[in-house]
């Protein structure tokens, strides 16, 4: 096996809500992170490995992701996560983002289009199918429990795919134009 440069590095991940509050309203947040690097550090931390901190309405811990492009305010601000990644960069320690692109928010933008338009382009970046007589078209159950398969809201012959909460729909990664929005968000 080659060597990688992670293989000699010490990884923490940090759960942002429980982590540290800095600013007394009992929510754990960026800034608290920012005060608690020195001390990351000296336990021996390399890299701190965020799980998600994107704006979500929290139905799974932040993995059901609204708004790739924003912080969820609970957490900060984007100025906050910029001063994040400068201050850990001082520190010779790296920031690990988890990035959920398997499934997002049923809150997302996307998935709000979707239900709009079922057939239009959005619809397309999720598996979204017609279903006659209550026949589901397959049997899996999700990790949530109950079904995978759930009505489309506004829709009474359409279901929408969700392997995890209902209120993650999954994306379609067999649509190039979602594959290309998603690789633009990971760029960015």
């Amino acid at each position: 096996m080659q060597r990688k440069w992670w293989h000699e590095k010490v990884a923490y991940q940090i759960y942002p809500k429980s982590f540290y509050d800095s600013n007394g309203d009992g929510i754990g947040d960026i800034r608290g992170i920012i005060e608690k690097l020195d001390y990351l550090k000296e336990l021996g931390v390399d890299i701190v490995w965020l799980s998600p901190c994107y704006v979500s309405p929290l139905a799974d811990q932040g993995y059901d992701i609204a708004d790739y492009y924003n912080i969820d305010p609970r957490f900060g601000t984007l100025a906050d996560m910029d001063e994040l990644i400068a201050e850990a960069k001082k520190r010779d320690m790296g920031i690990v983002m988890d990035l959920v692109v398997n499934h997002c928010s049923d809150e997302h933008e996307w998935f709000k289009k979707a239900c709009e338009d079922p057939e239009g382009p959005y619809g397309k970046y999720f598996y979204i199918v017609t279903v006659q007589d209550g026949k589901l078209p397959c049997n899996w159950r999700s990790y949530f429990g109950g079904p995978v398969w759930d009505k489309l809201p506004g829709h009474e012959d359409k279901y929408y795919l969700h392997v995890f909460h209902k209120k993650q729909p999954d994306l379609n990664w067999e649509n190039p134009a979602l594959r290309e929005e998603i690789y633009k968000m990971i760029n960015w």
